[in-house]
């Protein structure tokens, strides 16, 4: 959908300044401007509500994940690496990954956190049919 929506802004960006050219006259140079402004404010909004905005909530959302670890936490590294949390610090974590296996990460690197409360949940849930 994304790929659509550039190729139709390309394609409408483009073909703008050839219309307005060809309109001519006295006052075209003004309405031309308009025209464009009238056409890219939508264009703005529009990718700041499908691209900008999610970024960011999805940004603050993990920095408020990251921040929230705490010793006894479960976490699964970007790497696929599943083990609890054994000491925090401000810029990495240690984590317990088997017996006598313990590995620094780094905060940024922690793609979730599963509290010490919260149970995991079940691998065959899509599946129950």
């Amino acid at each position: 959908m994304n790929s659509r929506l550039a190729a139709a802004s390309i394609i409408a960006m483009t073909s703008a300044p050839i219309a307005a050219a060809q309109e001519g006259g006295a006052g075209s140079a003004s309405g031309a401007i308009w025209q464009q402004l009238i056409f890219f404010i939508p264009l703005i909004l529009i990718f700041y509500f499908l691209l900008i905005r999610p970024a960011n909530q999805r940004q603050k959302k993990h920095k408020t994940m990251i921040e929230g670890i705490v010793r006894g936490d479960t976490v699964i590294t970007s790497g696929g690496l599943i083990g609890k949390v054994v000491k925090v610090s401000e810029q990495e974590i240690s984590v317990d990954l088997a017996d006598s296996v313990r590995v620094r990460v780094v905060k940024g690197m922690i793609a979730d956190v599963r509290s010490k409360n919260e149970p995991a949940p079940a691998a065959n849930d899509a599946k129950t049919s």
